[in-house]
């Protein structure tokens, strides 16, 4: 049995994307939450170590000048992407659930070293809070999935997906396709955020965080088959039991908001996310800062299904 230590420190909503060019590519919220930090690597590892860049800075004032949250770095239609959440200034709207999501992007072959443009604001089409948005290819079309606040539904956010008319422009209404309704998702707030998307064995799968970013943190999971209509929500089934949760006997606290990249060779699917090594947390969780990347394998049943283990341990 191996316990897991942190890959990187301090770095909650982790996003690992491997490139075509050999390398890995690694953003996520930075403690201060003031802008989009990236971080790249050969190997995953390496990324413990890699030198950080800012590329983008939220501004002093305005709509998206306060809480960047959750960013995602992906190549879509030959240029970079980040997608995020951003908050108005709190001199402007006392109210720290004021998210909408924004897109910057780049056409450099290392994004890192090139230019990064605003590219504005993603509109969902529902103008209520919103974050965590993620995009992906299934059966040639781009698609965007999001976590989003519906006021006639109670709690505070629900997931959605949309398809993309281009990397920034959402082409349709949205489709909901799970609200918070098991008692594991309601502890301390109504949550379904953070989707990431894996396909396996004919089956694409969507995991989710549910509950107050504390301890009772934890990972849920949709699926459907590959062919089926991925806008209709019937496609989908649900979990009714977390797939992963906290793992007290080892120290890890509110496993969640994950991604998903590939081993080196390519053969493993490599589950990251992120988590704390203890629940005494002084004030409102978000503000603190020791929610750390973790990575470990997936792996999978004989049916197919992904399994995802304890959170603590390397299985």
């Amino acid at each position: 049995m191996t316990v897991l230590k942190p890959l990187i420190e301090q770095r909650a909503d982790p996003y690992i994307h491997k490139h075509s060019d050999g390398y890995y590519y690694f953003t996520a919220s930075v403690p201060a939450y003031d802008g989009i930090e990236l971080r790249r690597a050969t190997t995953i590892e390496g990324l413990a170590s890699a030198a950080t860049v800012m590329v983008w800075r939220k501004p002093d004032e305005g709509p998206y000048s306060d809480l960047i949250w959750a960013p995602e770095i992906h190549f879509n239609e030959g240029r970079w992407y980040v997608y995020f959440a951003a908050a108005p200034s709190r001199e402007i709207k006392n109210d720290l659930f004021q998210h909408r999501m924004y897109a910057i992007s780049c056409g450099a072959d290392n994004p890192l070293t090139g230019e990064w443009q605003f590219d504005g604001q993603v509109d969902s089409g529902i103008d209520t809070f919103c974050l965590d948005a993620t995009t992906f290819y299934h059966q040639g079309q781009l698609y965007y999935l999001w976590a989003q606040k519906d006021n006639a539904i109670r709690g505070n956010s629900n997931l959605y997906i949309a398809p993309m008319s281009s990397p920034t422009e959402v082409a349709s209404q949205p489709v909901c396709l799970t609200v918070p309704e098991f008692e594991w998702e309601i502890r301390g707030f109504w949550v379904n955020e953070g989707p990431a998307v894996v396909k396996h064995g004919g089956r694409i799968f969507i995991t989710y965080s549910a509950s107050a970013t504390d301890e009772n943190y934890a990972m849920g999971l949709l699926w459907a088959d590959e062919d089926a209509d991925v806008l209709n929500p019937s496609s989908w089934h649900k979990s009714p039991e977390p797939v992963m949760t906290s793992s007290p006997a080892h120290n890890i606290f509110g496993p969640g908001h994950n991604s998903f990249t590939r081993s080196e060779d390519d053969e493993t699917v490599m589950l990251v996310y992120h988590a704390r090594t203890y629940t005494e947390i002084e004030g409102d969780p978000l503000w603190d800062p020791n929610r750390h990347t973790f990575v470990k394998p997936l792996r999978w049943d004989d049916e197919g299904m992904p399994v995802f283990g304890d959170a603590a341990l390397w299985e």
